[in-house]
C-alpha cells in the first residue's frame, strides 16, 4: 500500500512551508495565483487527498487554540497553559500544547504544524535560541490571531501580554539592599530575549538609586540552568572581593547556588542572601525558602487566551493589537530575609 501524501510532502517538492501548501489549497487571498497553480497541479499530480476534516474547519471557525511554550514542566508555563485552559474551555475552544524545549527548529516546526491544521488562534513564549524572527513575518498576511506571552517578538503591531521584568528586578534588589546586603549579584539571562534585558535593568536601576557602584565582576550570563548556578556561584566566590547576595533572573540558577551554598557551610540569610524570579512551585518548599518575584502566570495565561478568543470572534478586518503589562509582586521568603 503506498504511503498518503501529505501537505509537508507538498511542501518539501515545491521548496516551501506547509503553512503556504495549505493556504493555497484554501485559495488564500494571500498566496500569489502562481503558487495556488504550482500547488494545485502538483496535489492534483501526486494524488494529494484533502483531509476533509481539516479542510472544514477555515481558519476563525475552527475551535481549536495552538499553545508553544519552551517547556511544560516549569510551573510558570504550566500555570500559564491553566489560565489559557480555563477562559478557553468556558468560551468552547480547546488547546493544542506544543513543547520546544527552547529549540529554534521545534518552534518553527510546531509554528507551520498549527498553521497548517487551521487553528483559530496560536499562543506563543519563544525559546531561548529564537534571536531571528523571519518565522514569524509570515503570519502576517494570515488570519490567524498570534499573541505572544512573556517572551515576546519584539515587533511594533504585535499583541503581547507580559509582566513588568524591569519594576520586579528593581523590587528584588532593593529588597536585598534593605536586609543590608552591600555585594549583590547577578545571574542574567540571555540579553537576546528581551525579559532578560529587562530584569538586568531592573537590578541595574537599584543600585544606582542606592549609590552601590556596580560591578561587571559580579554578573554573569548563563542559560538560567540549576547545574549553571552552582557552577557560576563558585565562579563567583572566587573573587578576591566575593558578593554576599545574589538576585537571579530565574528561580533554578538560584536553587543552584543556594544548594552549593548550604553545602559549604555558609548560613542563608544570615552570610548570603538569593532572590529568584518566577515563584516556582520548589521556592515555597525547600530550606530555607526562596525569595521570589511572583508573575502572575495563570493571569498572564487567561488575558492571553480572551485577547486571541477577541480576536477570533472579531467581525472588524484590522484588529488594533494590544500590549498587557501586569505588575510583579515580590514574595519574601527565609533566603533573604535577615535580621539585621
Amino acid at each position: 500500500m503506498s504511503k498518503r501524501v501529505t501537505i509537508q510532502d507538498l511542501a518539501d517538492e515545491l521548496n516551501t512551508t506547509p503553512s503556504t501548501v495549505s493556504r493555497a489549497l484554501r485559495g488564500h487571498k494571500g498566496i500569489s495565483n502562481s503558487m495556488k497553480k504550482k500547488v494545485n497541479n502538483l496535489a492534483k499530480k501526486r494524488n494529494y487527498q484533502v483531509n476533509r476534516a481539516a479542510s472544514n474547519l477555515r481558519v476563525g471557525e475552527s475551535k481549536t487554540i495552538g499553545v508553544i511554550v519552551p517547556r511544560i514542566n516549569r510551573d510558570f508555563f504550566s500555570n500559564v497553559i491553566a489560565g489559557i485552559e480555563e477562559v478557553a474551555f468556558e468560551a468552547g475552544y480547546s488547546i493544542v500544547i506544543c513543547q520546544t524545549h527552547d529549540q529554534l527548529d521545534k518552534e518553527k516546526k510546531y509554528l507551520n504544524t498549527l498553521i497548517s491544521s487551521n487553528v483559530a488562534g496560536i499562543l506563543i513564549s519563544i525559546g531561548l535560541e529564537t534571536k531571528k524572527y523571519n518565522h514569524f513575518t509570515e503570519i502576517d498576511r494570515l488570519d490567524i490571531p498570534l499573541i505572544f506571552f512573556d517572551r515576546a517578538f519584539q515587533k511594533k503591531g504585535m499583541n503581547k501580554i507580559l509582566i513588568d521584568d524591569t519594576e520586579g528586578a528593581y523590587q528584588a534588589v532593593n529588597h536585598l539592599i534593605s536586609m543590608g546586603y552591600k555585594r549583590i549579584a547577578h545571574f542574567a539571562g540571555p540579553q537576546s530575549l528581551k525579559i532578560y534585558v529587562d530584569r538586568k535593568k531592573g537590578y541595574l536601576a537599584a543600585l544606582r538609586d542606592n549609590n552601590i557602584t556596580i560591578d561587571e565582576s559580579l554578573i554573569i550570563t548563563n542559560n538560567l540552568k540549576q547545574e549553571e548556578g552552582k557552577r557560576d556561584i563558585q565562579k563567583l566566590l572566587q573573587l578576591n572581593d566575593p558578593p554576599d547576595a545574589l538576585f537571579s533572573a530565574s528561580d533554578f540558577p538560584a536553587l543552584g547556588a543556594l544548594l552549593y551554598l548550604k553545602d559549604k557551610g555558609y548560613s542563608i540569610p544570615n552570610d548570603f542572601g538569593i532572590v529568584g524570579f518566577s515563584n516556582e512551585k520548589f521556592t515555597a518548599l525547600i530550606s530555607p525558602s526562596l525569595t521570589s518575584v511572583d508573575q502572575h502566570s495563570q493571569e498572564i495565561g487567561q488575558h492571553a487566551a480572551k485577547i486571541c478568543i477577541e480576536e477570533i470572534n472579531s467581525k472588524v478586518s484590522t484588529v488594533i493589537p494590544r500590549t498587557i503589562i501586569l505588575s510583579p509582586s515580590l514574595i519574601i521568603r527565609e533566603s533573604s530575609k535577615r535580621i539585621k
